[in-house]
């Protein structure tokens, strides 16, 4: 959100907005995802690919701030030791008006965001190697991307907003948008680290080859089923309210229900729609964020509904039960495990039927003969 317009809200309260607006909440799920970052990029092979899914405003993009950061501060003394090399590089997938993703957008701004000097002036040179007037075109932009990506050796490459990848050119396979990239790590041996929506997952089981190479990594939501996180969504609101840059601090735990309804458990949207809020009662020189604000500024329901819908559809895909566990083990020609009730033994206590006893003809059964008495024999 851009604050510079704001000339109507005091100067004091415009720089305690710009503090809410850079604020960045520690969560568990984004430390969790952090961490998990990290554990896959320095225990994966050279050239892999990671994917990060998640619902769109869980914060992703914010997530990728992080790691940029815990890079730097990682790197810090390789970087001074050799200031040719790069913590990463960071490029985000964007779409053009035409809606069709273009690779030679990509691989400029890709060279921009790596700040390559005099992108724009970059020519091609015939057999003699003499400068022509010819603009580069997208091959050629990927071979500099490639040549910077081997002689900067950046820790990691993300690719932000990713499933812009999709979006792919007439008479161009799925497979091949994500081949071009497969490539760029393969001949680099940089991990590409690709962030956006369960739209990703499209791109999971494209070939056996990409399958083999690919990580998948979910950053989900936070969930009303769960008790867990809806206390931990309630200590988000409390960071916010201690952190919101009105006079008064509004009571933000009081409507909990209504603030997770319209983000959806979503902390990123949550930022956002508070960041609208707390400018709205600003303008309106008002001391604190009201009921008014919070639903002025809100999604609507409809826009809500679409985003549940998506997140629920992503989130059962990843979801792997034990019938989808059996199948693969048919098709593997393995024999499904026992059920816990086929491999638990017998209670000790059950009553099994004794054994019949077969006596020869005119063997005796087996009975208590009188004591003390005289037999009698019966003529």
């Amino acid at each position: 959100m851009r604050l510079e317009g704001l000339i109507s809200i005091a100067p004091h309260l415009l720089k305690r907005l710009e503090r809410f607006q850079c604020l960045t909440v520690a969560h568990p799920r984004l430390l969790v995802a952090r961490d998990q970052l990290m554990d896959v990029i320095d225990g994966s092979l050279p050239g892999s690919l990671i994917l990060v899914l998640g619902p769109t405003g869980v914060g992703k993009t914010t997530l990728r701030y992080k790691l940029e950061q815990f890079l730097m501060e990682q790197m810090a003394g390789v970087l001074a030791a050799d200031p040719g090399r790069l913590p990463f590089v960071s490029v985000e997938a964007t779409v053009p008006e035409a809606s069709r993703f273009r690779w030679r957008d990509y691989f400029a701004q890709f060279l921009a965001s790596a700040r390559e000097p005099l992108v724009e002036r970059k020519v091609l040179l015939n057999q003699d190697q003499a400068p022509t007037n010819t603009t580069m075109t997208g091959s050629q932009l990927e071979h500099s991307a490639v040549q910077l990506l081997r002689y900067r050796r950046p820790a990691a490459v993300f690719i932000d907003e990713a499933q812009h990848l999709a979006r792919v050119a007439s008479g161009r396979r799925l497979i091949d948008q994500l081949d071009v990239i497969k490539s760029m790590a393969n001949r680099t041996q940089t991990t590409h680290i690709l962030l956006g929506t369960y739209e990703l997952l499209a791109f999971r089981n494209l070939s056996g080859q990409l399958s083999r190479r690919s990580v998948d990594l979910h950053f989900p939501r936070y969930r009303a089923e769960s008790g867990e996180d809806v206390q931990i969504f309630k200590n988000i609101l409390l960071t916010f309210q201690n952190q919101f840059p009105t006079v008064e601090s509004p009571d933000l735990i009081k409507q909990w229900e209504f603030l997770y309804e319209r983000s959806v458990g979503c902390v990123g949207i949550l930022k956002e729609w508070l960041m609208r809020a707390a400018v709205s009662a600003l303008k309106s020189a008002s001391n604190t964020v009201t009921q008014q604000h919070l639903e002025k500024t809100a999604l609507s329901i409809s826009q809500c509904e679409k985003i549940l819908a998506e997140a629920r559809e992503g989130e059962s895909r990843l979801t792997e039960n034990e019938e989808s566990r059996l199948h693969f083990r048919k098709a593997l020609g393995l024999q499904p495990k026992a059920t816990s009730r086929e491999s638990s033994p017998a209670p000790t206590d059950a009553k099994l039927p004794k054994p019949v006893k077969r006596r020869r003809v005119g063997q005796r059964s087996p009975t208590r003969d009188p004591v003390g008495r005289k037999m009698v024999a019966h003529g």
